[in-house]
């Protein structure tokens, strides 16, 4: 049986800002201003795949609330460090989208 993908409002906004998380680290740390290097690239498609299988949908709250692990862990690493360089720059360049997930936890 096949799960029905989240594509709502709630999801299509955490894919936005982790999205952009994603961006400002590769950009910051990795130094590519155009497009992802190949690793930030294959994290943003993961965490994209799994926001879009979170099993709570549009009920969910910002993952590092969530009591379920759904990230590999070498993904969670990652994901971790990309979230704790970008965070609080997230202030910063994207003043929007870090207040909407302040306000999620």
């Amino acid at each position: 049986m096949k799960r029905e993908l989240n594509n709502g409002p709630i999801v299509q906004k955490e894919k936005d800002t982790v999205t952009e998380m994603i961006r400002l680290y590769c950009i910051k740390k990795h130094h590519h201003q155009q497009r992802l290097c190949k690793d930030c690239q294959d994290l943003q498609d993961y965490a994209l795949k799994r926001l879009s299988l979170c099993q709570f949908g549009e009920s969910k709250t910002a993952c590092s609330n969530c009591s379920v692990h759904c990230y590999k862990p070498e993904y969670r690493q990652k994901i971790k460090s990309v979230m704790r360089f970008s965070g609080p720059r997230m202030l910063l360049y994207h003043p929007v989208y870090a207040v909407k997930h302040l306000l999620n936890k």
